[in-house]
């Protein structure tokens, strides 16, 4: 299964890295000493964050925001970030 929400990435006041959050999963952030980094953090954070909700809370998952309805501070954008997750059957 497939799950797409938006991260907004904000530089960092010093110009080294990005720190990224996702509006729609609570408490997901994570930071990157440059874009690319800081995008494969958000990826790893946001399967995470799914995986938890997936397994502890039986998939009560929130619908990802639009991006035109996030409000950005100067400096800050918005990347989609696509995280795929394999449900395997339950063996209980």
């Amino acid at each position: 299964m497939t799950f797409v929400y938006p991260a907004v990435f904000t530089p960092h006041k010093d110009g080294k890295g990005y720190h990224a959050s996702f509006p729609d999963l609570e408490c997901c952030e994570v930071d990157g000493p440059d874009l690319e980094d800081a995008i494969e953090n958000a990826r790893d954070a946001a399967h995470n964050w799914i995986t938890v909700e997936l397994e502890e809370f039986d998939g009560d998952l929130p619908f990802a925001s639009h991006e035109e309805d996030i409000v950005l501070e100067e400096g800050q954008f918005i990347r989609k970030i696509s995280v795929t997750i394999k449900l395997l059957p339950d063996n209980d």
